[in-house]
């Protein structure tokens, strides 16, 4: 039985990480701060909270590392620990840095200094490339981050390529794309727009305050990356990938998707906020993914439709809907049923 260790196993990615390499019949450690403290809520939601055994580690004591990588002995090790709002890293810059990139160069002493054999997958992040190109950026786009989160990202990313490259650690990095699902924090701007979504299809008066819906994201579906992870650590040879749906679209067609996905119109309930504009942002951020087809044989199914269909889901709107569906065709089917 391959043992992996997730560091964040509390957030989106590591729970959803955790469930499918269970399935794959691993056994799953995953760490945390404080593991008595941390409520674990995503891995309760999953039903898997029981099957993790979870830890704890701070991931940017050197010492707290060494001693968690010794007493674990993973085989593979799964970094998607860290400061992880883009948003926020703009009032936390220090903080984000140190969780990201000293995390990261952390871990990637530790297996120098133990010269373990472990696999080590790095989370890294489409905001490295800041702007992206026409046809999407490659692994070999230039990294101009327009965040403390994509310094951050940008700065882990180089330390995971220098330890493989000059002590020949297998270490890879996974540059995602935007991915959602029904775990995001509601500080991300999709799950903040799918939880008013359902609280005015509940009947909620509120207007929804966005800041520039003109952005423009390539966004998919969480639970089909964490394979993508899973899979590059599968290769003979440590390689970085993009990971991608390779179509972008705006904040506006996300918005009024996930309204009309509840029966609504979303001009009827959204506003914009000046002061939610970001001190500087990217304006369009696309992947090309043709690597991690040809390569790791992944792609990406799940379109802005299924996306925001899924995290929306049946919303209270909707059920109304469908109830009164049902009872509207029973007069038919009786009446058929008679002739």
């Amino acid at each position: 039985m391959k043992k992996a260790l997730i560091s964040g196993v509390s957030g989106q990615d590591g729970a959803y990480l955790a469930r499918s390499l269970l399935s794959q019949g691993y056994e799953v450690v995953g760490t945390s701060r404080d593991a008595q403290l941390c409520a674990f809520s995503n891995l309760q939601r999953l039903g898997i909270e029981s099957k993790v055994r979870c830890v704890s580690m701070a991931p940017t004591d050197f010492r707290s590392v060494i001693q968690t990588l010794m007493d674990v002995q993973p085989d593979e090790i799964y970094n998607l620990g860290g400061q992880s709002s883009v948003g926020l890293s703009f009032e936390q810059p220090v903080e984000t840095l140190e969780s990201i990139a000293t995390a990261t160069l952390n871990i990637l002493e530790a297996l120098r200094l133990l010269k373990a054999k472990t696999r080590f997958y790095n989370a890294c992040s489409s905001e490295c490339f800041g702007e992206t190109p026409e046809g999407g950026a490659t692994e070999e786009t230039p990294f101009a981050p327009r965040s403390p989160y994509g310094v951050a990202k940008a700065t882990a990313y180089w330390a995971v390529a220098n330890y493989r490259d000059a002590y020949g650690i297998w270490a890879c990095s996974g540059l995602l794309f935007n991915h959602e699902s029904p775990l995001r924090p509601e500080r991300f701007v999709t799950r903040k727009v799918v939880q008013a979504v359902r609280r005015i299809a509940a009947g909620s008066s509120e207007s929804l305050k966005l800041g520039n819906l003109d952005i423009q994201r390539d966004w998919g579906w969480a639970p089909e990356y964490v394979e993508a992870m899973r899979i590059m650590l599968t290769q003979q040879e440590p390689a970085d990938f993009v990971i991608a749906t390779g179509a972008t679209s705006s904040l506006r067609e996300f918005v009024s998707q996930a309204f009309a996905h509840a029966g609504l119109d979303w001009k009827d309930h959204v506003a914009v906020d000046s002061n939610l504009l970001r001190p500087s942002d990217i304006q369009r951020s696309q992947g090309n993914p043709e690597k991690s087809r040809r390569i790791l044989g992944w792609n990406a199914t799940s379109t802005l439709a299924d996306v925001t269909r899924m995290m929306v889901g049946d919303a209270p709107a909707n059920v109304e809907r469908k109830k009164a569906s049902r009872a509207s065709d029973r007069p038919l089917a009786v009446a058929r049923k008679a002739s």
